[in-house]
């Protein structure tokens, strides 16, 4: 069991503990006053954060073994120190200080972080939406549901790398999000499309199930780096409809453009702006929940005394 997390190491810490490998750099030689050979860098990971550990080996034959020894999206016992480099601190990794970890060693959840709401009740209350909806929808929207395989990736998938709901479980929590969002809305505007509305949400971001590879790291699918979760989606949907029987053409041709249009914006990555309501209402019930969920992440995270931070992408963000 893993004890020891990134954020509790502090300089002159002694670390002994497990985490995932996310990338390594080869070995180059180094020379100083009192030795020479080959260094090498591997970048850590756990639910906490990332740190970077190097080896500094004077066995230039032993250096690459060791190297070889590990791999990216391994779990690895790592035994070294922590010290001050630069603003911050990195671990030296001692002789014999790398051992490969089998799965039954460690747990996944130490590794990836996982969602704070229980995924069981939230896929509840999705299903209770999906129940609330019309035919042909209510059928199109089982039909993934109730696929084990498609059910079981969504519930793991993250909605986000980084900015937002970035974790086991987060596409699953943003998609209700949205979902629910959009209910309010129609409660407002029943001139809505319910059923259309509530399943262009909870249909637009599936593609996210192929877009990443959740292991003790959440990564860039190569799929999802060539091709994108909002193409991916489509693809998805299409090729679902297929085994329904005599689905409503002019209903498949609205739920693609939801998902082609749900960024909003071509600059943003939507092929398509939104072109009927219930497009603009998924667009911007997906923008909003993610960016709260972003805005509130960098307040709670903020280390400063400060009244304020500043981001690129949003500006200030008030933190008192």
């Amino acid at each position: 069991m893993k004890k020891q997390f990134i954020d509790e190491i502090a300089e002159g810490d002694a670390v002994n503990s497990m985490f995932a490998v996310k990338f390594k750099k080869p070995p180059r030689k180094y020379k100083n006053k009192s030795k020479e050979g080959e260094w090498f860098e591997l970048r850590l990971t756990d639910k906490t954060g990332e740190i970077t550990a190097k080896y500094w080996g004077d066995d230039v034959i032993y250096t690459n073994k060791l190297y070889k020894s590990v791999d990216k999206g391994d779990v690895i016992f790592l035994r070294g120190r922590a010290v001050a480099y630069g603003d911050g601190i990195e671990i030296v990794i001692e002789k014999e200080g790398v051992r490969k970890c089998s799965p039954d060693e460690y747990d996944t959840t130490d590794f990836a972080e996982v969602c704070s709401k229980d995924i069981n009740e939230m896929m509840s209350q999705l299903m209770e939406i999906i129940e609330s909806t019309e035919e042909p929808y209510k059928s199109l929207l089982l039909s993934f549901f109730k696929d084990e395989d498609f059910a079981e990736k969504f519930r793991r998938a993250p909605a986000a790398m980084h900015r937002h709901h970035s974790y086991i479980g987060g596409l699953l929590e943003h998609t209700l999000n949205v979902a629910r969002i959009c209910q309010r809305v129609y409660e407002l505007h029943n001139e809505l499309d319910y059923s259309l509305l509530v399943t262009g949400a909870i249909l637009h971001d599936i593609g996210k199930i192929r877009e990443f590879d959740v292991g003790t790291s959440i990564e860039m699918s190569e799929e999802g780096m060539l091709i994108g979760h909002i193409t991916i989606g489509v693809q998805m949907l299409m090729e679902r409809i297929k085994t329904i029987e005599n689905f409503p053409e002019r209903i498949k041709w609205k739920l693609a453009h939801i998902i082609l249009s749900h960024h909003g914006k071509n600059e943003y990555g939507s092929p398509k702006i939104p072109q009927f309501p219930e497009a603009h209402v998924v667009y911007f019930a997906d923008d909003m929940d993610a960016k709260v969920d972003y805005t509130i992440n960098l307040k709670e995270r903020a280390e400063t005394e400060d009244l304020w931070i500043w981001k690129r992408d949003v500006g200030h963000i008030y933190l008192k």
